[in-house]
């Protein structure tokens, strides 16, 4: 059933229709029949998404919109926001996933008989997953009073309330709120639209699938609101625990640390944040994801955490950083602080003691860190603590770029509730700021892993692991204890060993020597002037419509882990190097001949694919062409798609970015050959461009060796 009160935006038609915004700002100038805007306001109207889709299909811009994209334009204009909309999908798609008969019997029908059934039926599954009462199932959020600090930092600073259930069957605090509650009617019935669509689309996807999907789209639609822990980084984090029974995430965001923890029988997954909608995102994808016990509760966990008698086997946490108003002035007596009361600036550490009370003893923690808090002198006293007590275990630097905030190295902090105390304690300090990638594209995080996991397995058997120059290395405890107690892994590893550096540099300038010279044989001639042709022009768009090249966009990481051509390696010219999450959706391969085009950056680029980057995926911000050999040489479509001036009366400007509409990109009407004729000059340019890149990469690597190896005493001055 398709919902005629469903709004969407002009950004919403674009992804409809598989366009730039730009085209659908000339098709409301152009078209006297286009919809009238329902809603929004001036500047960032909304349209009724029924009339926009029988539009776009009687001007043949589109046959059928997209099961998933109509779900997602439903979940995006749910009249009380896309969160509320992820909630109630989330418990229909447990009911789907769990009691699937239910589901048939209730969705029979109207949507008034829906919203007034569900209630019922999802009691059957939420009260015996997340412990919900049915008795005063609705129950609003109390205030706390003030500012409260967020405890995720993927929580959007400012969190409504919303209305949730009493207590879960935990032991808890009075101040916290269990995240999942049995909607009433009224609150679903706006969502009945949606909960069908949904349920269609789990048919087709499954339900856990389809949750996946529809929260990463609002995560990947909302960057700004949001500070999430990567997969990659989350998975380290779980391995770094190891295996556990109870396992407790005290700011869970939306669950990506829970949902890396390797499932197991009888296991039990605690959650808490602050804000109400993460706290019940979290429940949710936990419960899809694996049949154990999920607890989840919404609460400010320093100030009023949901579960003081809990003894887990690990903890996972991604804190808030630098939070001021964590509670210091009314928590000063708490007995959690083990180690030492935390200053105000401190409050990481004061995430770090409670990680530590919630573990039974020989439990495990694993926290991402800002570097600060390895070496601020405000937290030495505890810092030293930690160490003597043998609580701390091992710190690890990660590369830049493995989370956000992108442009500092984060730490991960591995520490243990001791049982005893070691007689020679040592700790395990490890730098794995070689793995970074470049640009964008995210660490090397097989690298990361292999060397991290290396290590502390290393370390666990032995109480210490061997020395590796410029990686890890075990550290008494006492080295440590001086007046500053600075954990920084780089203050305290030996640099890499630079052994035969010479002739390394030796060797690089010799192929920078070779690079140079073949640089100068593909110097192109001298260009011959010529009058301005005049040819007939097409558009990609045209030529797409024609079936003269098929147009698809990236941002799928499929099924099948393969390497990911981002934007940044199409920008630099380099090998594939990013990564994206694994999702039932069909990943773009790219394939020899196709020509994949950057959408963002107002560059003038495009690159042909070639046998060594074949196979890659495409990443997102990417459109790939692939041209129908008989009618349309790649190599001619890619040197007249960079043209300066093609790009930029194909480009949309926005006060951040600019973004370009590749079905806007020209390129003249020529016969074959004359087009291979073009194609083969483009293709010695693109030579000559690669050839010219490398060199100043080798050039940069001569003078960064000559710089380490002279000031290392590696190399001689002369």
């Amino acid at each position: 059933m398709q919902d005629n009160a469903t709004e969407v935006t002009a950004a919403g038609i674009a992804r409809l229709a598989g366009v730039g915004r730009a085209a659908v700002s000339n098709w409301r100038r152009r078209h006297a029949d286009f919809p009238k805007p329902v809603g929004g306001t001036e500047t960032s109207p909304s349209f009724a998404l029924a009339e926009v889709e029988a539009w776009l299909r009687k001007q043949g811009k589109l046959a059928e919109v997209p099961l998933r994209e109509r779900v997602w334009q439903q979940l995006a204009g749910h009249p009380e926001g896309p969160v509320t909309a992820l909630v109630h999908a989330g418990c229909v798609l447990l009911l789907i996933h769990e009691r699937p008969t239910v589901w048939l019997d209730v969705s029979a029908g109207s949507d008034a008989r829906l919203a007034a059934m569900l209630p019922d039926a999802l009691e059957q599954v939420l009260v015996p997953r997340f412990g919900v009462t049915r008795d005063a199932r609705v129950h609003k959020r109390r205030s706390t009073g003030g500012t409260a600090a967020v405890n995720a930092p993927d929580a959007a600073r400012t969190a409504p309330a919303v209305h949730t259930a009493p207590a879960v069957n935990t032991p808890r605090s009075v101040n916290s709120i269990p995240a999942v509650h049995i909607p009433a009617g009224p609150e679903l019935l706006p969502s009945a639209p949606l909960l069908r669509g949904a349920a269609e689309l789990a048919a087709e996807l499954g339900a856990r699938q389809t949750f996946e999907f529809l929260l990463g789209r609002h995560l990947d639609a909302n960057p700004r609101q949001y500070t999430l822990t990567p997969a990659e980084l989350a998975r380290l984090m779980a391995e770094l625990a190891g295996p556990a029974r109870t396992v407790l995430d005290p700011a869970c965001g939306t669950g990506a640390l829970l949902r890396a923890v390797d499932t197991r029988p009888d296991q039990e997954l605690y959650a808490q944040d602050s804000a109400p909608e993460l706290a019940a995102l979290t429940a949710l994808r936990s419960a899809l994801h694996a049949r154990v016990t999920v607890r989840a509760a919404v609460g400010d966990t320093l100030r009023a955490e949901a579960y003081p008698e809990l003894r887990a086997d690990a903890v996972l946490c991604h804190p808030p950083f630098n939070e001021r108003n964590w509670g210091h002035d009314e928590l000063a007596y708490d007995p959690r602080w083990e180690y030492g009361f935390p200053a105000r600036t401190e409050s990481e550490l004061a995430w770090v003691q409670h990680a530590l009370a919630r573990l039974r003893d020989g439990g495990t923690a694993v926290l991402l860190m800002p570097p600060a808090a390895a070496s601020r002198r405000s937290g030495r006293r505890i810092r030293a603590d930690l160490l003597r007590r043998g609580a701390l275990r091992a710190v690890v630097a990660l590369p830049v770029g493995a989370a956000p905030p992108y442009n500092i190295p984060l730490h991960l902090w591995v520490l243990r509730r001791p049982d005893r105390t070691p007689a020679q304690p040592q700790v395990l300090l490890a730098d794995t700021g070689r793995f970074a990638g470049e640009g964008r594209g995210g660490p090397d995080w097989q690298a990361v892993r292999d060397a991290v996991l290396d290590a502390w397995r290393a370390f666990e058997r032995a109480g210490e692991c061997e020395e590796r120059p410029g990686l890890a290395r075990s550290v008494p405890v006492i080295e440590l204890l001086d007046d500053d107690v600075d954990l920084a892994p780089a203050r305290h590893l030996p640099p890499p060993v630079a052994a035969d550096g010479a002739q390394q540099l030796t060797a690089v300038r010799e192929r920078l020597g070779e690079t140079l010279r073949l640089t100068a044989d593909l110097t192109p001639p001298p260009a011959d002037s010529a009058r301005p042709a005049r040819w007939p022009l097409t558009t990609v768009g045209e030529l797409a419509r024609g079936g003269a090249l098929v147009m698809r966009t990236g941002g799928s990481g499929g099924r099948t882990r393969v390497p990911v051509l981002t934007d940044h390696d199409v920008l630099a010219g380099t090998a594939p190097s990013g990564t994206l999450p694994e999702s039932d959706e069909e990943a773009v391969l790219a394939e020899p001949g196709d020509v994949v085009v950057p959408v963002l950056g107002g560059g003038s680029v495009a690159r042909v694919i070639d046998d060594s980057t074949a196979g890659a995926a495409l990443g997102r911000n990417l459109v790939l062409l692939r041209p129908d050999p008989t009618a349309l040489d790649p190599w001619f479509l890619a040197g007249f798609l960079r043209g300066t001036a093609n790009n930029r009366q194909a480009s949309s400007y926005a006060s951040t970015a600019t973004r370009l509409d590749v079905r806007r990109l020209q390129l003249p009407r020529l016969p074959l050959d004359e087009q291979r004729r073009y194609g083969g000059r483009f293709r010695a340019l693109d030579e000559f461009e690669r050839a010219l890149r490398h060199a100043g990469r080798l050039g940069e690597q001569l003078v960064r060796g000559m710089y380490d190896g002279l000031t290392d005493g590696t190399v001689a001055p002369g």
